[in-house]
């Protein structure tokens, strides 16, 4: 284990402060994600900044009849509430799909949003990663690729976002918001805050050193029939293949992001307009530009059959 120095914060803009002030500085509530790859030496912060104790736990009404979901709100907490599964049926689905229920317990609504964009050379020190070591190369695209990227990806990286909570908030339109050294805040569309690999798969979001998350926001309820589908290797703790977030509303149209295809949520809203077309039309649009490897060609194809079989969940 490499040394490090800890603190515990005593507000959101402390927290900011001193990650923004010390390099090498990292947030640390479940730690979920962020201890083991400390203990693979992976990560290896200077710094911990423990923010269990900001108040960030609570799940409120906003005015305008959205929610608003406190960062350190923990996974199985949000997909409990009574108003999540009510209006936000698509969360909790997600949700639930992720992880075990261990980590549920532990994992908490940014660190979710935050885990590393990821795949197995990124965890194997012994293999050349861009998003581990700038400028070594990827490992995955000559390699075993058939968990990963088929769009959105680059000669530099072709890992795929591991999360299911955020593919639904993708679908629903949420807002992420932060603050900064000094108190300044800023609210970021959940459509901007991951990003494409690029030439700079290191970074995968678009949070500034020393930016804390201190909640994320829901709009009103859209309503409709809300269904999250998983396709995975085994029935648990296991990464999508592919997955289907979707919002159908009762004229066939609605709204409608993948998992496990990209460096981020994926959603095209143009694709959206072909709903009413069925799902052949709609993958067709979503997976345009789709540049698969021979391992993982099959996906394209498990895109529009898992879409297929949402809107047939749908329709009935």
């Amino acid at each position: 284990m490499k040394p490090f120095t800890f603190e515990r914060a005593r507000t959101p803009a402390e927290a900011a402060e001193a990650a923004s002030r010390t390099a090498g500085a990292r947030f640390i509530a479940g730690g979920t994600n962020l201890l083991d790859l400390m203990k693979l030496q992976i990560e290896t912060p200077a710094h911990l900044i423990d923010v269990n104790g900001l108040a960030l736990d609570r799940i409120e009404d906003t005015p305008d009849g959205g929610l608003r979901i406190g960062a350190l709100v923990r996974n199985t907490d949000m997909a409990a509430d009574a108003r999540v599964r009510r209006a936000y049926g698509l969360l909790s689905r997600a949700v639930v799909a992720g992880a075990s229920g261990q980590l549920r317990n532990q994992a908490t609504t940014a660190g979710n949003l935050l885990q590393r964009t990821r795949c197995p050379y990124f965890y194997d020190t012994n293999q050349p990663c861009n998003k581990r070591q700038p400028g070594s190369g990827c490992a995955a695209i000559a390699g075993v690729s058939r968990q990963l990227a088929v769009i959105g990806g680059s000669d530099a990286c072709i890992a795929t976002h591991p999360g299911d909570m955020a593919v639904a908030m993708r679908a629903l339109d949420a807002t992420v918001e932060t603050v900064k050294a000094g108190g300044a805040t800023r609210r970021i569309p959940i459509a901007g805050f991951h990003r494409l690999p690029g030439d700079m798969p290191q970074v995968d979001t678009v949070l500034e050193q020393g930016e804390l998350i201190t909640a994320v926001t829901l709009p009103p309820p859209v309503g409709g029939k809300q269904i999250y589908r998983k396709v995975r290797d085994r029935a648990s703790y296991a990464f999508a293949l592919v997955s289907v977030a979707a919002v159908v509303q009762p004229d066939g149209t609605g709204r409608v992001a993948v998992g496990g295809v990209a460096h981020k949520p994926w959603r095209v809203e143009a694709a959206e307009a072909e709903m009413p077309r069925g799902a052949k039309a709609v993958a067709a649009r979503l997976m345009q530009g789709a540049n698969p490897t021979h391992d993982n060609a099959f996906k394209v194809t498990l895109v529009e059959r898992t879409l297929a079989a949402v809107l047939a969940e749908a329709r009935a």
